[in-house]
């Protein structure tokens, strides 16, 4: 497999993929489109998507009538996923010649200006004319009664007379989603020769390999919204979409994407750290697979994308854990992925220039996320292995629900990577099962913390107006409607309200609701689509003989200010974050509180105290300043376009609120805030924690709390002062001075308790049983420091030794270097013992851990070992 930087295609023409872009651009530049730059893979405005997946995405709004852009014409190379929801080709990766989970879309577009005839003329002339593809070689289909695509390309192309095809909705319809911008649509398709096939399958939209879909040209003409019913747009358009990969591959005469200039690269870099070669055909699967999913991967991170437990987060999971465990079918023990993304980088950093500017951010999260990866996959793959052994010898073919939801509890080993292996086994695997035994794990989670969701269904909504901002806390309203919940609880609908709606990270209001014979106390503000939910119950009176009347709400006014603190201080945070740490902090989540913020975000490594230091001073300096803070309701382009930062999950409208600390942050926020940063007071960092790989969460307090919180700090040195009979200034020199003769004390007793503990390690190991070749000793022990003793007593033992010791409810296995190369590692041994005693626990190839809820004794450890050995 091979492709040089430059190619010459049987056309003549000479192409590499940054000339096939160039050119294209170039070409609808020249016919008056806008050159507009690709826009984040993470759509940051539109929830109906996990990844930007078309280039029509970003104009999505100008083609529903909802946002005015300065050009009807526009073009671009947009970044693309198609890994989650409608538009999933993950499965199809490595497996056929042109499916890829990212790949770039060429597109030109048409907003009301020009339609059908212009979109098809263009099409064939840069494929004939510009990039030279021989006409013979072309077909087109159309949908089914489009009778007007068949006449116009029957007048402009008489060259494809007798090959223009219709077919159905399936093949010739397109939509963007299950909502938004749809129409029929004209595919261009090229034949490869009868080189790939010259059969009944050979055809056009077959499923061969000979005729590949190029050129997708969208005339669209309608939007399709919840319920499914397709309405026109204000003005007929044109999306469509020239696969970058697949043009390039036709150009350069490869069999596969995989072999354009796009993938060889990245191909040979794996070959190189593998020491194998890639080969057409399987055995050539994850070679492409890790190409493949390296360069969605590098692209998602380099957006803005972190691995999670979120819808998106967990697709990029599986992507990672895809390509992770085809690397292990190469031979790769070892991390590896993380040395992939600079090759991406020297492909396409010209063009993509946040590839080198997040390089280390990119590389250093997938590392993370492997060695995560890593600590779960070998005893989640030996008890899968276990258990499909079991399934086969007793005659079944299927893996069950629950064994899937402990394969995912217990070992961490994702449900995905349980369909691959059970795949490669033949078996099928009980999915439906696995996601009950899901949502049953989830609610139990939900009432061991107390958490009873409410459930309100708002009968005619209406969207309620609210009045909160520029500190109104009280404001005359009316009661629109009164709905019970449970636990004696009501939920009120009003007009207007001052009370903020729980959304956005920030809690909902409380405060009082009142009339003549009237107090209804407000627990919390939810919000049900537009409509602001008041839940809370009746103190006197009952607010339910209100309904049309009108109230006094009256928001709970210390507890809205110090809300607003800690809201403007987590702008103040995200902003000092980016400066100190680096442009790839991104806003993960963040809960905002009257105690209190937290704030979680993306970094790959713990914060150290000199930055954290650093971080704290910078908020506070913008506190000192006393900056105003401002915000205006704006069209979100404008508030782009402004710097204004938003968070990835949110859902925004065409009109958004951005929020400005003047000169300092501006963002993209429903929220309530101080009118100018010195209301804020004070603002210390609590606490600093790894939350999961390349996430981190920071927590804070302003204002009260931090008051609180230094004055606390003064009071426990004054008391350690008074302890130590030293000044407050003195507290450090004097506690290192006692921690150096502690350290020293605690030297000299290690010393003399190892002497002993090695003695009585020696003399255990002198008595320890044999089956076969193998030594194996089963022991108490009183903690992890002395099951550590054992490691360093027995890990480079030149037998093959196998150690379980049991202190308490807990159990250590010590295997020696000998044992362990020769299969019989500590990971396997603990993976038979969890099995058996339903246990959680995991290590490495010398060294594991684990424990078990149920009573188990050293006889029973015995027992299992002894089966493992």
């Amino acid at each position: 497999m091979s492709a040089p930087d430059r190619v010459t295609a049987g056309n003549g023409l000479d192409m590499n993929s940054k000339d096939v872009r160039k050119s294209f651009l170039q070409y609808f530049e020249e016919r008056s489109h806008r050159i507009v730059p690709s826009s984040s893979l993470i759509p940051i405005d539109d929830p109906t998507l996990l990844f930007t997946n078309a280039g029509m995405n970003q104009f999505k709004l100008v083609f529903t009538g909802g946002e005015k852009r300065p050009y009807k014409r526009a073009a671009s190379s947009q970044k693309c996923i198609r890994a989650g929801g409608k538009h999933n080709d993950l499965e199809n990766v490595g497996q056929t010649a042109r499916h890829q989970t990212f790949f770039e879309m060429l597109g030109n577009f048409s907003f009301g200006d020009y339609f059908k005839a212009e979109a098809i003329e263009y099409a064939w002339e840069f494929l004939t004319k510009v990039v030279m593809l021989p006409e013979e070689r072309l077909w087109a289909s159309i949908y089914l009664d489009d009778d007007e695509a068949f006449g116009l390309f029957e007048k402009i192309v008489p060259e494809l007379k007798g090959k223009i095809l219709r077919f159905d909705e399936k093949e010739n319809y397109w939509s963007m989603g299950d909502t938004g911008p749809c129409g029929p649509c004209a595919e261009i398709h090229f034949d490869r020769g009868e080189k790939y096939g010259t059969g009944p399958e050979d055809v056009v939209n077959g499923e061969s390999e000979r005729f590949v879909e190029i050129w997708n040209l969208v005339f669209m003409q309608f939007e399709k919204d919840e319920q499914g019913i397709v309405t026109p747009l204000p003005k007929p358009s044109i999306d469509t979409g020239l696969g970058l990969e697949r043009i390039v591959c036709v150009l350069q005469e490869c069999d596969t994407n995989y072999e354009t200039d796009l993938f060889v690269p990245i191909i040979k870099a794996v070959e190189s750290l593998c020491g194998r070669k890639c080969v057409a055909g399987p055995e050539g699967i994850s070679f492409r697979v890790i190409a493949d999913h390296i360069r969605a991967l590098t692209f998602a991170f380099a957006d803005g994308a972190v691995p999670s437990s979120g819808k998106r987060g967990s697709v990029l999971r599986k992507i990672l854990n895809r390509a992770a465990r085809h690397g292990r079918l190469l031979g790769m023990r070892e991390s590896f992925l993380y040395k992939l993304p600079p090759v991406v980088r020297d492909i396409m950093g010209d063009t993509y220039p946040e590839l080198k500017l997040r390089e280390v951010h990119i590389t250093e999260l997938i590392r993370a996320e492997e060695e995560r990866f890593e600590e779960t996959y070998d005893n989640g793959l030996d008890y899968f292995d276990r258990l499909a052994n079991k399934v086969t010898s007793s005659g079944g073919m299927t893996i069950s629900g629950d064994e899937v939801f402990k394969l995912h509890d217990t070992y961490g080993f994702d449900s995905d990577l349980t369909l691959l292996s059970a795949r490669e086994r033949g078996l099928d695997v009980d999915m439906d099962g696995f996601e009950r035994a899901l949502r049953d794990q989830q609610q139990r989670s939900r009432q061991a913390r107390g958490a009873v969701p409410f459930v309100i269904k708002v009968v005619n909504p209406l969207k309620t107006e609210f009045c909160g901002y520029d500190d109104h806390f009280m404001h005359e309203t009316i009661v629109i409607d009164v709905k019970p919940l449970k636990d004696d609880l009501l939920a009120v609908i009003l007009e207007r309200t001052p009370f903020y709606a729980e959304s956005g990270g920030q809690v909902g209001d409380k405060g009082i609701l009142q009339a003549e014979g009237l107090e209804f106390k407000v627990v919390n503000t939810l919000k049900e689509g537009n409509t602001f939910v008041h839940v809370g119950q009746n103190v006197k009176g009952d607010i339910s003989e209100y309904i049309g009347k009108s109230v006094t709400a009256a928001v709970d006014k210390e507890r809205q200010k110090a809300t607003q603190r800690n809201h403007t201080a987590t702008h103040l945070l995200q902003t000092a974050l980016r400066e100190v740490l680096g442009e790839h902090v991104q806003q993960a989540s963040s809960l905002v509180k009257p105690e209190g913020l937290r704030f979680d975000f993306s970094h790959f490594k713990a914060v150290t105290p000199e930055e954290l230091r650093e971080i704290e001073r910078r908020v506070n300096e913008q506190i000192l300043r006393d900056l105003p803070v401002r915000w205006q309701v704006m069209p979100i382009e404008k508030a782009k376009a402004a710097g204004a930062m938003a968070l990835f999950d949110e859902k925004y409208g065409d009109n958004v609120r951005m929020v400005e600390v003047e000169g300092f942050s501006r963002e993209l926020c429903g929220g309530t805030h101080v009118s100018r940063t010195g209301e804020i007071g004070l603002f210390l960092i609590t606490q600093e924690t790894a939350i999961a790989a390349g996430m981190r969460r920071m927590e804070a307090v302003t204002g009260d709390g931090a008051y609180r919180l230094a004055s606390e700090n003064r009071d426990n040195l004054e008391g350690v002062a008074r302890m130590l009979k030293v000044a407050s200034s003195e507290v450090g020199e004097r506690v290192a001075t006692l921690a150096k003769k502690v350290k020293e004390l605690q030297k000299q007793l290690d010393q003399f308790s190892q002497a002993q503990g090695d003695e009585q390690i020696k003399s255990n190991l002198s008595d320890v049983k044999q089956k076969g070749d193998v030594s194996y000793l089963v022991a108490d022990i009183a903690d992890r420091k002395e099951a550590q003793q054992y490691l360093d007593n027995v890990k480079n033992d030149k037998r093959k030794v196998v150690v379980v010791l049991k202190q308490e409810s807990n159990y250590f296995i010590v295997v020696s270097k000998a044992a362990a190369d020769n299969g019989l590692s500590a990971k396997k041994v603990i993976a038979h013992l969890n099995d058996a005693f339903d246990g959680r626990g995991g290590g490495k190839d010398t060294f594991a851990q684990g424990g078990s809820k149920q009573d188990f004794s050293l006889n029973d450890l015995s027992r299992v070992l002894e089966s493992a050995i």
